[in-house]
């Protein structure tokens, strides 16, 4: 079968795979309802108990869940094109902890304990720290990985991890300093978690993430010029450094926003798209279109058990993603080997 014939059914199924994964979100927590219990309750027909359980906690962190998920897919489908290396992901090349950083030097300056704590207008300082931190990191990777104004591929992700292990170690020495309380919400931030979200951290995330998403479908056709090569791609028309700065200057975007909501979580940006193309082909579209439903779909499942596996205790979410997805890195790295 053809990846174009194939496009639709598969789309059709991951989708329905989304909307099991978030009805098994609804139905899975330590406050027990039946199905019918839940379909009352999203109606408006529960109890107060049953309404804070649904509409206060589990469909908020459902529906961050899914726009993180898109956001973090289409940012490494559009590095893995931009920079031509199939192993760039923002979680992995230091983007999501420049991200990250910023936000724990905002965390550093304020005095709130827990995500409930923080206050409007703190709430939208986090996306702006966060997009501040995310360009400088990104800025200094692309400018160390370039010799003589060519992006070298190879030298972007080993110079993308050493800033990720760089910034890391940096946060660290700020936790060390930092009360219990600033601890704790740094520590969920570092490892990814969509503790304490509510509608407020939607708001956030939904807008941007749709925007840009749009912005990068328009922009596939350019994207699937670039996949051909830069030579290819500038004797078909393309700017292909302008394009490229543009490309990373979005996915930096999606990738902030990402981390203002959800802490620093890896590897979701390398499942979807490179599960999508094996699915439905190299068709940036689809990658784009696909990968969203894949990567939507895998942090709804991998938020639902980070928070239900060993409640009352909940395990940050990018354990749980990073479980499943650095077996398929070092795969990725094995077949790349070779060129590396």
């Amino acid at each position: 079968m053809k990846h174009g014939s194939s496009m639709k059914p598969a789309f059709i199924f991951f989708l329905i795979l989304l909307i099991a994964t978030c009805f098994f979100g609804l139905y899975y927590g330590s406050y027990q309802m039946n199905l019918e219990r839940i379909l009352n309750t999203v109606l408006g027909h529960g109890t107060p108990s049953e309404h804070l359980a649904v509409w206060g906690i589990r469909i908020p962190r459902i529906l961050v869940a899914i726009f993180v998920g898109i956001a973090l897919s289409c940012a490494g489908c559009t590095i893995q094109t931009a920079t031509k290396n199939p192993l760039a992901e923002p979680g992995i090349i230091g983007i999501n902890a420049g991200a990250t950083l910023g936000v724990v030097l905002l965390i550093n300056a304020q005095s709130s304990a827990y995500y409930s704590a923080i206050k409007t207008g703190t709430l939208l300082l986090v996306p702006v720290v966060s997009l501040t931190g995310a360009l400088i990191s990104s800025s200094l990777i692309y400018l160390l990985s370039c010799k003589k104004g060519v992006l070298g591929t190879n030298r972007l992700l080993l110079v993308g991890i050493g800033f990720n292990i760089g910034i890391n170690s940096i946060i660290t020495l700020f936790q060390l300093a930092m009360n219990k309380g600033n601890f704790q919400q740094v520590l969920n931030w570092t490892n990814g978690s969509l503790w304490g979200t509510g509608f407020a951290y939607l708001f956030l995330i939904a807008p941007v993430t749709v925007v840009v998403f749009i912005i990068l479908l328009i922009k596939s056709k350019t994207l699937d010029l670039m996949a051909l090569g830069d030579a290819m791609a500038l004797h078909l028309g393309v700017s292909v450094e302008k394009e490229r700065k543009q490309l990373i200057l979005l996915a930096v975007i999606l990738s902030s926003v990402s981390v203002a909501v959800a802490g620093n979580i890896a590897f979701v940006g390398l499942l979807g798209p490179h599960i999508a193309q094996r699915v439905a082909g190299a068709a940036h579209r689809r990658k784009l279109l696909l990968g969203g439903l894949i990567s939507g779909t895998l942090v709804v499942f991998s938020d639902t058990l980070s928070r239900n596996l060993f409640s009352p205790i909940e395990i940050p979410l990018g354990i749980v993603l990073s479980l499943i997805g650095v077996p398929y890195f070092i795969f990725l790295l094995l077949k790349q080997r070779s060129s590396i």
